[in-house]
Parts: structure tokens; C-alpha cells; sequence
């Protein structure tokens, strides 16, 4: 099984298996939530789900919402109330006790705001996200305000993280996130606890929001290269 059919594979089933109708569900970013996105569209097409509402976490994920028919709102919207049933949503790494790095399609901050206001999460990865510690493969990334970078910059090298920030592909000039802000991207060269990693980033003047997630404890569905989809929680 390629990489691109076991993502399609976990997000419809957590599609399948987690939401009602009803619901008031976040919408996560990236090339496996996109598939949750595309099975609920299907579902309420079909008639199997009807009244669901969606707060997007990206641009992304509000045009996949949109070509779906889903209904979406903001989490300030009364029907919302700053509060969700469910969000289902990718991740970059998975460590042994189910916290998270996220970040890589540089919607953090918003992943952050809806994971952290909803009453269930769910991630879907693809058996490479599994690792044993955090931050040493893939880099953690920080949405910074544009006039902090170098001070936080500055401020993370002398705590020992190696800092990159990053580029544009097909631009010029760095990844500007959806609310206008750059990313530094860190490394360590040994592992760190993350839930403390997590407080003290965001202690930094001008670090608006880091991409760990381990105040929650989501259920996880992992795709596997034999087929086989493995729920963890």
C-alpha cells in the first residue's frame, strides 16, 4: 500500500467511525485530514449524515470544506460558541504517549486554538509519524511575529535549538502563515520533555504559538504499508 492510499485510507475511517450528525467539527490541515474532509462531504451528499457544521483550521482545509457542501464557520460563530464535539486532524510526529508535532502545513496556531476547544480528537497519520521522541527528526515549528525574529532567534540559539526559518517554495521569501506571521523551524540534539517544551516556548516574547500538542490525549489512527489501520488511544 503507497503512502497516498493508507492516508486516504485512516482519514475516512475516522471519518466513519467518530462523526454524527449534528456535530460541530474542526477541520484539520494536510494530505491526510483532507481525506476526513472528503468522506464527511460524501456522507452528508449521501443523506447517512446531515447538520454538520465546520470550523477549518486553514485556508486549505475551508476550500475542501467548501467544494464538499460542508457548512463553515468561525469558532466565534453563537452556533459554535468556542466550542467543538470533534476534531479530526494530521500531525507531523506521534510519540509513544500520544503528544504531537504539528506545524508542517504551517496552520498550527489555529490546529492549536481548535484541538485545544474540543471535546474529542482524533489524528490520522501514516505509520511514519511514529517516533520515540519528539523534535529530533522533524523540526518543531513556532508561528513568530515577523518583528520578533530575531530576538527569538537570538534567544532560542542561545537555549541550544538549532533555528531555520522557513522558506517559500514557489515564492519568494519566507512561509507566511494564514494570520500573517513567519515560522522558525527548531531542532534539538536530544530529546526535551515536550510538555515543558510546550509552556516555556510560548514564554518568549514574540512566539505566538509552538506546535506541540500534549494537553490533550487524542485517538489515533495509524496506516499501515500492509493494509491494516491501528486505533490507539
Amino acid at each position: 500500500m503507497t503512502t497516498e492510499e493508507m492516508k486516504t485510507q485512516v482519514g475516512r475511517r475516522a471519518a466513519e467511525e467518530h462523526v454524527r450528525s449534528g456535530m460541530k467539527l474542526g477541520m484539520g490541515t494536510g494530505s491526510t485530514a483532507v481525506w476526513s474532509i472528503r468522506r464527511i462531504g460524501e456522507l452528508l451528499r449521501s443523506g447517512e449524515l446531515s447538520d454538520i457544521i465546520a470550523v477549518p483550521t486553514s485556508f486549505q482545509a475551508a476550500m475542501e470544506c467548501h467544494s464538499q457542501g460542508i457548512p463553515v464557520r468561525s469558532l466565534n460563530d453563537p452556533e459554535i460558541d468556542g466550542s467543538l464535539d470533534l476534531t479530526i486532524d494530521g500531525a507531523d510526529e506521534v510519540d509513544a504517549k500520544l503528544r504531537l508535532t504539528k506545524g508542517g502545513g504551517a496552520a498550527l496556531l489555529m490546529e492549536k486554538v481548535v484541538a485545544y476547544n474540543s471535546a474529542a480528537l482524533v489524528i490520522v497519520v501514516d505509520e511514519s509519524k511514529r517516533v520515540e521522541h519528539l523534535g529530533l527528526d522533524f523540526p518543531i515549528p513556532l508561528e513568530v511575529h515577523p518583528e520578533a525574529r530575531v530576538a527569538v532567534t537570538r534567544e532560542l540559539e542561545d537555549r541550544k535549538f538549532k533555528v531555520a526559518l522557513r522558506m517559500a517554495v514557489r515564492k519568494m521569501g519566507p512561509v507566511i502563515t494564514d494570520n500573517g506571521n513567519i515560522l522558525l523551524d527548531i531542532n534539538m540534539d536530544s530529546p526535551r520533555d515536550p510538555a515543558e517544551l510546550e509552556r516555556d516556548l510560548n514564554l518568549v516574547p514574540g512566539i505566538l504559538e509552538n506546535g506541540l500538542f500534549t494537553h490533550v490525549r487524542p485517538t489515533v489512527y495509524v496506516g499501515r504499508e500492509s493494509g491494516e489501520v491501528e486505533r490507539v488511544s
